[in-house]
């Protein structure tokens, strides 16, 4: 059976932030269990616009396209995510917001780092927007506490 086409969503767009450490340990172990054709999302390269929604009369801005693409061919999702002010990241928040049909029926999980919770308060923010957009949040997840978000 072949494995999943996964993509791994690196939330943050800090730099120096945890994220740097974090989604590399992630593809090592999805390396290690055969998973090594992940395709790595990494907001902080991606220059996605602020504002939802196209032009009316014109598609969706090129940046947004392409990224719809690579989303509409995983099959499922990992999100590493940190915690900022007991929720996760504005510029992940703006990626989920760009697409919609993309999600529906994925399975969603994530891991998460910041503060005394590891991030788990951002992960359960994040559960019900996944289920808005039909994407099928994973109960488990992976934290990690005392990580950096700056």
């Amino acid at each position: 059976m072949a494995s999943p086409r996964l993509a791994l969503l690196v939330g943050s767009t800090r730099s120096g932030g945890a994220d740097s450490t974090v989604a590399p340990w992630f593809l090592d172990r999805a390396e290690a269990y055969g998973l090594g054709d992940v395709d790595v999302i990494d907001l902080a390269a991606v220059e996605l616009p602020v504002v939802t929604g196209a032009v009316p009369g014109e598609g969706p801005p090129r940046v947004v396209a392409d990224l719809a693409r690579r989303i509409e061919a995983a099959e499922a999702f990992v999100v590493v995510t940190p915690e900022h002010n007991h929720s996760f990241p504005a510029p992940l928040k703006n990626a989920i917001d760009w697409f919609r049909q993309e999600w529906y029926a994925k399975p969603v999980s994530f891991v998460s780092y910041g503060g005394v919770s590891g991030g788990l308060r951002a992960v359960e923010q994040l559960r019900p927007v996944c289920g808005e957009l039909h994407g099928v949040p994973i109960r488990g997840s992976v934290s990690s506490p005392g990580g950096r978000s700056r």
